[in-house]
């Protein structure tokens, strides 16, 4: 989520093309990172998409049904997934807890999804959304252990990293979006994007002992 139209097509231009260098260099070295390596190609499709919303005044429709298809049942899955997928054979035990989260979590928000409609209002310099979530907390609690825990539990070290930005980065994101302020979540994607690119770009076959 960025603070305007314009910034969430910048962002989200810039952090697609960090996406496309992602992807090509994990089939080149690390193929089984390629849905990791996707991430910011997904994170830049909802920049992008939320560009729409901006220009549309909020409200309901495809776009903000697209943009709360990719934040709610997919984000969930897609990064523990990806995660398992790229790390170590060993080190996938200790990924099956958040993996798990992730399944119950995107479970239980596809269903809110499919039976609820989502509204997005233009508040100040951000944009809010809106869908009625039963036991939110309990939600909230498993969607950060599927993608901030997931990264935190990888034993990569450039994970790990990526995992304590994206924790911080949600973390001033919500509390400047509470303020109505301004969103600067399309700062942070774009920030672990690069970190991400980073991780790519190290030795394929160092690999956690832990």
């Amino acid at each position: 989520m960025c603070w305007s139209a314009t910034a969430d097509l910048v962002a989200g231009g810039a952090i697609t093309a960090v996406g496309v260098g992602c992807v090509a260099r994990a089939a080149r070295t690390r193929p089984r990172a390629v849905p990791l390596a996707a991430l910011p190609l997904l994170l830049g499709a909802h920049q992008i998409i939320e560009a729409v919303i901006w220009n549309d005044g909020g409200g309901t429709g495809g776009a903000v049904t697209a943009w709360a298809l990719i934040a709610l049942p997919l984000l969930p899955i897609w990064v523990p997934a990806g995660v398992w997928c790229a790390v170590a054979p060993h080190a996938r035990r200790r990924l099956l807890v958040p993996l798990a989260a992730g399944v119950v979590t995107a479970g239980v928000l596809g269903y809110v999804l499919a039976t609820s409609t989502v509204t997005a209002e233009v508040r100040g310099h951000t944009m809010g959304y809106a869908i009625g979530l039963p036991h939110a907390g309990w939600i909230v609690a498993g969607y950060l252990l599927a993608t901030i825990g997931s990264l935190l539990l990888s034993g990569e070290r450039r994970l790990v990293l990526l995992g304590v930005l994206a924790a911080l980065a949600a973390a001033v994101c919500a509390a400047l979006w509470r303020w109505e302020f301004i969103s600067t979540w399309c700062a942070g994607a774009a920030l672990c994007s690069v970190v991400l690119y980073g991780w790519l770009r190290g030795d394929p076959r160092t690999v956690s002992r832990s």
